[in-house]
Order: structure tokens, then sequence, then C-alpha cells
């Protein structure tokens, strides 16, 4: 038997001997990084990926991380795209967050230990909102005096329950007269809309448009016209040339007694008197037609 001198001593526990073990690096692979397909940079640890592509500038680990990234650059337009208009489309905006996020990469540093999601998502919403500036076409001064103005309007109106005068206005933000007309000037900008948005959402699924109800004031409605013409036929039928004058210079042009009768060279009292003798024979004459009138069952 051994002695127990020669007996051999338990090897240290695993969890001991890792202990004070460092973390092992990730294994590199075999296989050049910018020759891999998508799954394999999927399986394959980003940090690597960061690196080699820092390194190289490859073009083609640059496309791979604009397709990695791309949902942050739509969930950052859609957070954008809740607060505005209906008619500003989230395409744009995506359109616009696309050139934050390339920025973001070519300038992102691995050794700032930040992870790219972090460091990314300030630059993408800048790029949207920055898109945003260019479009809007009211200046930005405008719209901080608006803000101004409102944001007084509305402490003043919490404060006495009562809404504010513009003296009351004036006097709050500090300024004269002349200068606040100028910045109510200023606040009351004329808004734009776009004549394509969504009114409303219509029975059939069919998308009703602003310009499908917007209400044409120089546009005449043909049934409209036609009963128009039809009256003035009916009205004017049996009568003189000088009768028919009349009541078409009196009722559908609109001119006076006065002027009918310079036009017509009669006296005022006879132009008078010739529509009334017009007017109680026409009152006759629809009383014998007055069936012809009632609506059909």
């Amino acid at each position: 038997m051994p002695s127990a001198n020669t007996r051999k001593k338990p090897a240290p526990s695993r969890a001991r001997a890792s202990a004070g073990a460092k973390p092992k690096k990730p294994r590199k692979p075999a296989k050049p990084i910018a020759e891999m397909n998508k799954e394999e940079l999927d399986a394959l640890d980003v940090t690597l990926i960061w690196k080699e592509y820092q390194a190289t500038g490859s073009q083609r680990l640059r496309d791979y991380f604009l397709e990695r990234y791309l949902p942050l650059v739509r969930y950052n337009a859609e957070r954008v795209h809740a607060r505005l208009p209906d008619e500003v489309d989230v395409e744009d905006l995506m359109s616009a967050g696309v050139f934050g996020l390339m920025d973001a990469i070519d300038a992102f540093d691995l050794s700032r230990a930040v992870k790219f999601e972090t460091y990314c998502a300030p630059r993408i919403r800048g790029a949207i909102l920055d898109e945003l500036r260019s479009m809007d076409w009211v200046p930005r001064l405008v719209r901080h005096r608006t803000a101004k103005v409102e944001t007084v309007r509305q402490r003043i109106e919490m404060q006495t329950g009562v809404k504010p005068t513009q003296d009351e206005i004036a006097e709050c933000l500090g300024v004269d007269d002349e200068e606040f007309k100028k910045i109510q000037r200023d606040s009351s900008a004329v808004g734009v809309i776009s004549l394509s948005r969504n009114w409303r959402q219509s029975d059939g699924g069919r998308e009703v448009r602003e310009i499908d109800v917007i209400r044409d004031e120089k546009q005449t409605n043909p049934l409209t016209e036609t009963q128009r013409r039809d009256l003035k036929s009916l009205i004017t039928r049996g009568l003189t040339r000088a009768e028919r004058l009349i009541m078409i210079l009196y009722y559908y042009e609109e001119l006076t007694m006065k002027e009918i009768g310079a036009t017509l060279d009669l006296s005022e009292s006879r132009v008078s008197q010739m529509h009334s003798l017009i007017v109680a024979r026409l009152q006759a004459q629809m009383l014998h037609r007055e069936r012809e009138f009632e609506p059909t069952r």
C-alpha cells in the first residue's frame, strides 16, 4: 500500500481554479471577417466586426452595420412621427435618419467602451429633426415667439381663471404695444396643410382626402342651374318683351325700379305698376298649376 506521504493531493476545484482566471478574449475566426456572409457575421461577436471595420474600412462591413441597425432608425422615426401632423410621411423621416446612422457608423470609437446603440440614437434623432427644420417654411424665431406668447397666455389664464387681454400679455412679456403687435403678427403665421392628407376613413375602406371634401365656391350646381333656367322659362312664358325684361332685370339682375325704367325708357312708377300687374297675373297662373309642383310619390 502506498504510504500517506506518497498519496496524491486532490486537484483544486474548478470554481477555485477559475476564480482568479482572466476572462478569455473572443476567439478570432479562421475565415476573414470581411468575406463572411450575413449569417456568419450575426453569429460572430460584434466587437470583432467593429475592430475589423475600423482597421480596414470595408464597405461590405459598413453595409452590414447599416442593415443591422436599421430598426433603430425606424424606432426613432416613429417616435418623432407620433407628435407630427398626418401629412408628414414616416418614410421621409427614416430617409433622414439613415444619414444620421451612416454618420454614427463612421464616427463611432470602439475605445470609448460605449454601446453603439446608445451612441447612434441621438445622431439619428438629430438628423431627423434637422430634416424637419429644413422642411419648415416658418423661421425658428417665429416659432419661438409663438410658443412664448402662448406660454404667457396660459399662465395668466391659470392664475386669474379668465382669458387675458392683449395689454396683460404685453405687460407680462415686458414689451410695449408696438413690439407686442409685431410679436402677435409673427405668432399668427398662416399654416400650410396638404390637400392629399387623409380627412377620414370611409366605411368602404376608401381613403377620403382633404381635396375630396373641400368646397369650391366658384363651382355651380348643375341641378340648381337647370331648375333656375326652367323656372325663368316658366315665369316669362306668355309675357311681352317689356314685361319679360322687367321680371328678368328685377329678379335675376337685381336692378332697382328706377334703373329698369332708365333701361326701358319708362318712368319708375310705370315700371312699378307693370310689375304689380305681372305678379298678380303670374300668381293666378300658378294657382291653376299648383298640382304640377307637388312632389311625385
